[in-house]
């Protein structure tokens, strides 16, 4: 199906259109990442000429996987691994396995953490990866063979100092286990930085795993005291509830806030004296999802966005926030913990309606920071504990978070728009410096 091209920022230098794969204002995450590059680009001053470069990925690999499966049949699945930009150093980004993932999902995220790398100023550029798969329809062996698989045919394009793929949605250690296994086996050497977010004993971090969440609960703290929302006495809101958003509600809980909503697949809760959080982590480990959690009220799914809540936090999937519910919203502040979790014309609802958004390209920064961190430390064979490794993060964090508040106010734009001013003009100005080759 053709779809209409979004209008070329340098058009008039004579630049040709984009590809077709390239092109639409609806193709979905992807056309939403486009939207956002043509907001900052008036921002960009003499970088401008350079803008083309953030619409078009670097490389772009689709990649069959078949295995064997247990009953003897062999089946196919698809995968990606989409490397966005690599100016400032290697690829870096995650790896998800699930039933709807897209060549164009997988292309807006590689984006996104392009942005966010350089937001955070970590010497990455951006990647992603994902394989179409539900994991929960398949065996654990049958899983390690997709992984196995997938891992040789993108072996061409990742390495320690090429490409570093990492954990995201249904991926965990052990996938960045066998994702490591394979990689070392196929180059005849253990390559302990080929992925991060691994297991402690082959290489991995401490505070890894709390890394997003973290991050996600500092900058809120930082965004709150610019707002003058008291966090001690504030009530919150969360979608999804595993490393990202359990991490972020657990935080906030010892801080005193109310936890008053959760949402994940298992359905939404509600409790306007707050839920008990620990027994929530607890439940969600023992039974995969908030479903059956006792002492709460169950509400149905679309009534999450109309919660009373002073904080939002969606850490599930993509668009989650859209033009339908964004007028609903009552929190005073959104933090995306998940990648893309909001729209263009959802962002536009929200800064009419005095909502601060804190987008997903800084406040869910904290897991390739410390994943940059698991990086250093492999290269090295020095690990530091996780005292030194969390009050790293939080400086970071803080860091980036004021620096990009400190561009809104001087640009009078969203939060959003200023981590993009923030990180385009570093991807550019590094382009420009590097020139073009041959």
């Amino acid at each position: 199906m053709s779809q209409a091209p979004i209008p070329s920022a340098s058009a008039a230098a004579g630049t040709h259109p984009l590809p077709s794969y390239l092109q639409a204002d609806k193709l979905g995450p992807w056309g939403n990442y486009l939207q956002q590059v043509d907001r900052v680009i008036p921002h960009l001053g003499s970088l401008g000429r350079w803008a083309e470069t953030l619409k078009r990925p670097k490389r772009i690999l689709v990649v069959d996987v078949p295995i064997n499966m247990d009953d003897g049949t062999i089946a196919h699945f698809e995968g990606y691994r989409v490397q966005h930009n690599v100016s400032r150093g290697p690829g870096k980004g995650g790896v998800r396995f699930h039933q709807d993932v897209t060549l164009s999902e997988v292309m807006a995220l590689s984006a996104w953490m392009s942005i966010k790398n350089a937001a955070v100023n970590v010497p990455f550029g951006g990647a992603k990866g994902g394989i179409r798969v539900d994991p929960k329809t398949v065996s654990q062996g049958e899983l390690e063979r997709i992984t196995r698989r997938y891992t040789s045919e993108i072996g061409i394009i990742i390495g320690p100092t090429k490409d570093i793929p990492a954990p995201d949605v249904n991926t965990n250690e052990q996938v960045m286990a066998w994702m490591m296994d394979t990689y070392s086996m196929n180059t005849g050497s253990t390559s302990t930085g080929v992925v991060t977010g691994k297991p402690v004993d082959l290489g991995g971090s401490l505070g890894r795993r709390d890394a997003t969440g973290r991050g996600v609960f500092t900058v809120g703290v930082e965004a709150a005291r610019h707002i003058d929302l008291d966090i001690s006495t504030s009530r919150v809101a969360v979608q999804g509830f595993g490393n990202v958003g359990g991490v972020a509600g657990r935080l906030f809980h010892e801080t005193g806030a109310r936890i008053v909503a959760v949402q994940d697949h298992g359905g939404t809760i509600y409790r306007e004296a707050g839920l008990d959080v620990p027994a929530l982590i607890r439940h969600v480990a023992e039974t995969g999802s908030v479903g059956g959690f006792p002492n709460a009220e169950v509400i149905a799914n679309e009534l999450f966005w109309e919660v009373d809540c002073d904080i939002m936090i969606p850490a599930a999937l993509e668009e989650q926030i859209n033009a339908a519910n964004a007028g609903r919203i009552k929190a005073r502040m959104i933090i995306e913990g998940a990648n893309g979790p909001t729209t263009p014309e959802a962002d536009d609802i929200l800064q009419e309606r005095n909502v601060l958004v804190l987008p997903d390209v800084i406040a869910n920064a904290g897991g390739v920071t410390v994943s940059y961190f698991e990086w250093v430390q492999d290269f090295s064979s020095f690990f530091w504990d996780e005292a030194e490794i969390n009050a790293r993060l939080v400086r970071i964090m803080k860091e980036a978070f004021a620096g990009v508040w400190q561009v809104a106010q001087d640009h009078k734009v969203t939060l959003r728009t200023a981590t993009f001013i923030v990180a385009c003009k570093r991807i550019l100005h590094t382009r420009q410096l590097r020139g073009l080759y041959p």
